[in-house]
């Protein structure tokens, strides 16, 4: 049976895995990523964690392997243009170093994309040949699959939707974009917001959640707290589902996806968050797009992981 090598590297852990063609993990292995102590040595765990899931004389030989990497990156040229959590890495040629160590063909691909790619292929978007994908994080990113296929762009920068502008006057920028859908949506956007709430005066179940530090007040605390029936919180959730509805309204204005599918920690609010973000995708979208799915990963962490094992075996395919 072929099989593939899966990595997912991470600012954190290295996690590779050994897969056969229906995303099935057949070895796997962790570990902590060590970033501050530059390319050489990350790349080092990264094909020291490879030869870890190779398998044994009956497990079938080993067709490709893939990578899903922190971005901006080359998909093209396999290069690692620069990744935030990975200090040092500036233009990392990871394709070709990995290439030569293990003598098998890699490819690289944005963490994001290839999360869009595991849930297309074998998660929750299973048999849509076109969909989206938004992680809702730490940050916001995103993946498109049209006909099957990842859309990259000229240099495989495509889909940065948390990037995109959602406030056209905000006096703020994030990442050097003014009034963007991650400063106002993603996970630190939310607990900002609600720590501005709580130092206007408003009161609420956050602050006994957060021992009564305002400043440790983040969306975990909402998500709590709105559960419970807390009436800032509530009206917090309601504000970014708005914002979110709003972004997925533009992604299926621009890509036509049949359906979103959504991941990251702050998904885990599920219905509540989710439930306002479709009536806001009902209520402003053309009429055409309404009434799409926006449904959960299914992968959980494994979504980027299984979207590598997709890309090795696409690859593994077309040079044969």
């Amino acid at each position: 049976m072929p099989t593939v090598i899966a990595v997912d590297l991470g600012g954190t852990n290295i996690r590779a895995a050994l897969c056969d063609p229906q995303g099935q993990v057949l070895k796997r292995i962790k570990q902590s990523t060590l970033a501050q102590e530059g390319p050489q040595a990350v790349i080092a765990r990264i094909i020291d964690s490879v030869r870890a899931v190779l398998p044994g004389p009956h497990e079938g030989a080993v067709i490709a392997a893939a990578v899903a990497s922190p971005g901006p990156l080359d998909p093209y040229k396999g290069v690692v243009n620069y990744a935030p959590n990975l200090p040092g890495w500036l233009d990392v040629p990871l394709r070709d170093i990995l290439q030569r160590e293990l003598g098998f063909p890699v490819e690289i691909g944005n963490d994001a994309n290839l999360a869009a790619l595991g849930e297309q292929r074998y998660g929750a978007a299973r048999g849509v040949a076109d969909m989206a994908y938004v992680t809702l994080s730490t940050g916001i990113g995103g993946g498109v699959i049209l006909n099957n296929r990842m859309v990259l762009g000229a240099r495989g920068l495509a889909v940065e939707v948390g990037h995109t502008v959602m406030d056209v006057n905000a006096d703020w920028t994030h990442a050097g974009v003014p009034g963007s859908f991650e400063g106002l949506a993603s996970g630190p956007a939310i607990g900002k917001l609600a720590q501005r709430r709580l130092r206007e005066g408003a009161a609420s179940r956050m602050l006994d959640l957060a021992h009564g530090d305002i400043a440790a007040v983040s969306a975990k605390e909402v998500a709590e707290a709105a559960r419970e029936g807390d009436a800032l919180a509530l009206e917090i959730v309601k504000q970014v589902a708005r914002i979110i509805g709003l972004g997925f309204v533009n992604i299926f204005h621009l890509y036509d996806p049949l359906m979103i599918v959504v991941g990251g920690s702050v998904s885990l609010m599920g219905d509540m968050l989710f439930d306002p973000v479709r009536r806001t995708v009902q209520q402003y979208a053309m009429p055409p797009y309404r009434g799409r799915p926006i449904v959960r990963a299914a992968l959980g962490d494994d979504c980027g992981l299984l979207g590598a094992a997709a890309l090795a075996f696409d690859t593994a395919n077309a040079s044969h």
